[in-house]
């Protein structure tokens, strides 16, 4: 007898129209629920996704072959905003920034320079505040030719110089105030030779790996 009650119970219900309609409604707000849930998760991704890019790294690409062999052509890499936040930049750091003639662009090159050092580039080889001794380069990707002898730089108070690893076709600074004298930012070389200089405000973060199309670890340089 339990059972054929059992059985005559379901009949009754599934017969009954109204009896379908707080199942529908528990399956709409189950799906409205999961709808919720997955929007909560895009949208956390999103903010932590703008978060990072926007406070704590900085997405390149990097086009041109100037920081070759450390960096290709086309390869992409993020920088540590808040690596000069903490501490001073150090020469050799791999530096993202913005162009000092163009900021809408960003640049990366080699800090070379610091603040109030004189640098001179004698014969391919670079000397910092007078020394005898040149500095020592193993990341050059080949012998300096072009453009390397004959460069003296007072770097300001507040900025960097900064050159490319691959001297023989990274456009830097020691064509900046030439290239801005001729693009009419200033009206004398002179008054160019601003533009020689990154200035700590232009600096956007220091380069830590590559991710595409191969991960590396842009180690710190040491001499």
């Amino acid at each position: 007898m339990e059972p054929m009650e059992i059985e005559n119970k379901e009949m009754t219900q599934n017969g009954n129209p109204e009896a379908k309609e707080p199942e529908k409604k528990e399956e709409s707000t189950s799906f409205l629920r999961e709808l919720i849930s997955w929007v909560e998760v895009i949208v956390a991704a999103v903010l932590i996704s703008l978060f990072l890019t926007e406070v704590v790294l900085v997405n390149a690409m990097v086009p041109t072959a100037s920081m070759e062999n450390l960096i290709d052509v086309g390869d992409r890499l993020f920088g540590n905003r808040l690596a000069y936040k903490f501490h001073e930049p150090e020469r050799f750091d791999v530096v993202i920034f913005k162009n000092p003639q163009d900021e809408s662009e960003n640049y990366i090159k080699r800090l070379i320079g610091l603040p109030g050092e004189h640098v001179e580039i004698r014969d391919a080889k670079i000397y910092i505040n007078g020394s005898d001794q040149p500095l020592v380069e193993r990341y050059l990707p080949e012998e300096w030719e072009i453009e390397n002898d004959g460069y003296v730089f007072d770097v300001p108070k507040d900025s960097y110089l900064m050159l490319g690893d691959n001297r023989n076709v990274s456009l830097d600074a020691r064509y900046w105030a030439e290239e801005a004298y001729e693009n009419g930012l200033a009206d004398s070389m002179e008054a160019a030779q601003k533009y020689t200089y990154v200035n700590k405000k232009q600096l956007l973060g220091k380069a830590m790996f590559t991710y595409y199309p191969h991960f590396s670890l842009l180690s710190d340089y040491e001499e």
